[in-house]
């Protein structure tokens, strides 16, 4: 291979539509805008979601509930979940989001009582059912609450 023979990766190089630069270039005149109308001026268009002065979409369908700003969500794992630790184990969140058992901790993390714990583990986490909690204790593990 040669200096003179090497040329760009094939689509890598594409020429810059020229708009208004003469009739031969197939956008000279209104340079591809049509004739007059507010999309036609410079500066010109509407902001998203405007309807030409007709009432939008987002105004006319009614809204619903209330969302709480201040909400906290909880990444929530169940007890047959915690049966795949060894006994003797002390979990606490940063053990589950490593061992990938919970994907993001978001607010904390809370222990349901969905299923059976067959060991005794240490168990340290933001929040725990009433359920869960009795649960880890009747089969000989702790609770703490972060």
């Amino acid at each position: 291979m040669k200096l003179h023979e090497l040329k760009p990766a094939a689509g890598s190089r594409s020429e810059r539509n020229r708009v208004g630069r003469g009739m031969s270039s197939g956008n000279g005149k209104t340079s591809g805008r049509g004739h007059k109308g507010q999309k036609a001026r410079s500066g010109g268009g509407v902001r998203p979601g405007f309807e030409g002065g007709q009432n939008p979409l987002y105004r006319r369908l009614p809204k619903r509930g209330f969302n709480n700003p201040t909400r906290k969500e909880f990444a929530v794992i169940n007890l047959d979940t915690l049966n795949r630790f060894e006994e003797g184990t002390e979990i606490t969140p940063e053990l589950l989001v490593e061992t990938r058992t919970v994907k993001g901790m978001k607010d904390g993390v809370k222990i349901l009582s969905n299923g059976k714990i067959e060991k005794k583990l240490t168990v340290k986490a933001h929040k725990f059912s009433d359920a869960a909690k009795q649960a880890i204790e009747a089969a000989g593990g702790t609770v703490e609450v972060i």
